[in-house]
């Protein structure tokens, strides 16, 4: 006899009390046997409503998972809020190997250089009676879109004082230029005043050595000798100047650490 048996109904039968003890065990085994496969099945079940109910049943986060992207995220910020749109660093260009351009500017006519950035834009007056060289060889690279994608690699401010902004080097290291150089003396008399737009060169260059890098003087007076071509002076867009100067920069080497990227630069004749 199967004593885990289902239990069938029993004939009645005259009382046996050691009979009736024996049954009371066997039934008290079997319902602690069973016991252990009730909870598992229990605990199966549970599992199985979890299965099919999961799409309503909240996720639960992990400490270990990267957070999700919300409209609470904020995107990511500049390093300084210099009022400049955030842009990509423009790739380095190959250096150019091109010739002077020798077509003067008409001396009857105003000629403003217009520089658009990711700070705003700049107006300069070429100062074409002073400079008619380097007005006209930096005029031939406006005109081929040389100066379209380049930097102002350099801000300087030594000891956190404005002095001078610089760009257009090809390479975006301060060791470029158009493959060519024109020498024009400046004015004697010249002084590196706030705004003065004027050449940059290599201190091993004569007086009035250019190429394509021009500098515009942010400090109240610059302290240099006039060793440096003249081009022209800031005449719109003063505190878009001044805004570039503001961007913070890498003090070994005063170069912006946001990039400031002169998108587009034209000549206007009037």
């Amino acid at each position: 006899m199967n004593r885990l048996a289902p239990c069938r109904p029993a004939r009645r039968a005259a009382p046996n009390h050691y009979a009736a003890s024996v049954r009371r065990a066997l039934v008290l085994i079997v319902i602690l046997l069973a016991t252990p496969a009730l909870v598992a099945c229990g605990k199966d079940a549970d599992l199985g409503r979890e299965d099919g109910d999961g799409a309503d049943a909240p996720a639960i986060a992990s400490d270990t998972a990267p957070p999700t992207a919300t409209a609470t995220t904020p995107a990511p910020q500049r390093r300084t809020r210099d009022g400049c749109s955030a842009v990509p660093a423009p790739e380095p260009a190959a250096a150019p190997d091109l010739r002077p351009s020798r077509k003067r500017l008409n001396r009857e006519r105003r000629h403003t250089l217009v520089i658009t950035t990711n700070c705003g834009t700049i107006e300069i007056r070429l100062d074409v009676r002073r400079a008619p060289k380097t007005t006209a060889a930096f005029a031939g690279l406006v005109r081929r879109g040389f100066f379209d994608g380049l930097t102002f690699h350099r801000i300087a401010k030594p000891g956190g004082n404005d002095y001078v902004i610089q760009g257009g080097d090809p390479l975006g290291t301060g060791n470029g230029g158009p493959g060519y150089t024109v020498v024009e003396p400046p004015p004697k008399d010249l002084r590196y005043t706030r705004y003065t737009v004027a050449m940059a060169k290599a201190q091993t260059e004569q007086p009035g050595t250019s190429g394509s890098q021009f500098f515009i003087v942010t400090a109240s007076e610059a302290p240099l000798e006039p060793d440096y071509a003249l081009l022209g002076e800031v005449v719109g867009g003063k505190s878009v100047v001044k805004r570039i100067a503001q961007v913070p920069t890498d003090p070994a080497t005063e170069m912006p650490l946001d990039p400031v990227v002169m998108s587009k630069v034209r000549i206007r004749s009037r």
